[in-house]
């Protein structure tokens, strides 16, 4: 079979590798979408402080069962699937306190475990979720970044009539605004200095869109949410200046989410996060119930997922898409591997 390596940055080689096969908790995917996040254009650049080179990528995916182990019951060949991409030890203090997806051993199924850039991929039948029908390969790809929206959500006390704010329209951002809304919060403000992200964040029904590069944020904020502004912030972007503006434009006792990736470590006036009793939560991955939350929400059309895919590429354009991320600068969303386009 076909198998798409990362072996350093910015070189990725399709090689013949030898077809997997069940083992006895295992179930054997065909892959058919496999999903580019910013993490894996972080670590295709090299970039991201956990991924190394070399590595088989693809944390978000979708396909079909072809073939399961002897010990596995409630999955069946012909299963439309998506994945938990999280292997876990199962023995530390947060596996033992239901805290799984912070497992101190934890590994990210293509980040540091190979992952599903693959014709087929064999992996334990408890990470497997089975998608409900009418559910497309499209959509099965896409639970995972909606899931880190719904575990983000979970993360405030309520988001039930909440004023939120999200910092950066890119996919994530984006799916966690959608995810906001969908789950009960009130206005929904998503920031970002990309009009043309924030284009696609107005047809996604987002409530307000603000380009923090020609606006006032702090003006905005009173224009739309008023003198008692924003409930809740969540960072999306993952660089310094907006963890600071988060921390500079949030009202007292705010809660702050953080859910991008830092690859560089910022600076934060933990002076006004004194004063102002604000709480940094962090919010890293997800549990199986965020991820059958994210499928209610995609099921139920809360989720408009029509405007976030910019591009499909074929398998062996693996590298391409890359090339195309970094040529648009911006200005895409979600890029998917299709790999039932002239595979072979």
């Amino acid at each position: 079979m076909l198998q798409a390596k990362l072996i350093k940055p910015e070189k990725i080689v399709i090689q013949e590798v030898k077809k997997p096969v069940a083992e006895d908790y295992e179930v054997l995917i065909k892959v058919k979408r496999i999903g580019i996040c910013g993490s894996d254009i972080h670590a295709y650049f090299g970039k991201h402080p956990y991924i190394s080179c070399p590595i088989v990528q693809g944390h978000e995916f979708s396909g079909e069962i072809v073939e399961i182990g002897k010990n596995v019951k409630k999955f069946s060949p012909g299963d439309k699937v998506t994945v938990m991409p999280q292997i876990v030890c199962g023995k530390c203090y947060p596996c033992t306190h239901g805290n799984y997806h912070i497992c101190n051993n934890l590994k990210v199924i293509g980040c540091q475990a190979d992952g599903a850039a693959q014709e087929y991929f064999a992996v334990d039948n408890k990470l497997v979720i089975k998608l409900p029908e009418g559910m497309n390969y499209d959509q099965g790809a896409m639970v995972e970044p909606v899931a880190v929206g719904v575990h983000a959500a979970g993360r405030l006390d309520d988001i039930k009539k909440k004023k939120i704010i999200v910092m950066g329209a890119g996919p994530i951002g984006n799916l966690t605004a959608q995810v906001e809304k969908g789950l009960g919060a009130e206005a929904v403000m998503i920031t970002d200095i990309n009009d043309y992200r924030l284009e696609i964040a107005k047809k996604c029904d987002i409530d307000f869109t603000v380009n923090t590069a020609t606006e006032d944020l702090g003006e905005a904020i009173q224009r739309h949410f008023g003198k008692n502004q924003a409930d809740a912030i969540i960072e999306c972007v993952g660089i310094e200046e907006t963890i600071s503006q988060a921390v500079h434009y949030s009202r007292k006792g705010t809660d702050i989410i953080v859910v991008g990736v830092f690859s560089d470590k910022p600076r934060v006036d933990i002076g006004s996060v004194q004063d102002k009793e604000l709480r940094l939560i962090g919010t890293l991955m997800y549990k199986e119930k965020d991820y059958l939350a994210a499928i209610d929400l995609i099921q139920s059309h809360k989720i408009n997922l029509k405007h976030l895919i910019s591009r499909y590429f074929s398998f062996q354009d693996y590298g391409k898409a890359y090339k195309f991320i970094e040529k648009k600068k911006g200005n895409s969303m979600k890029i998917l591997i299709d790999l039932e386009r002239g595979l072979r």
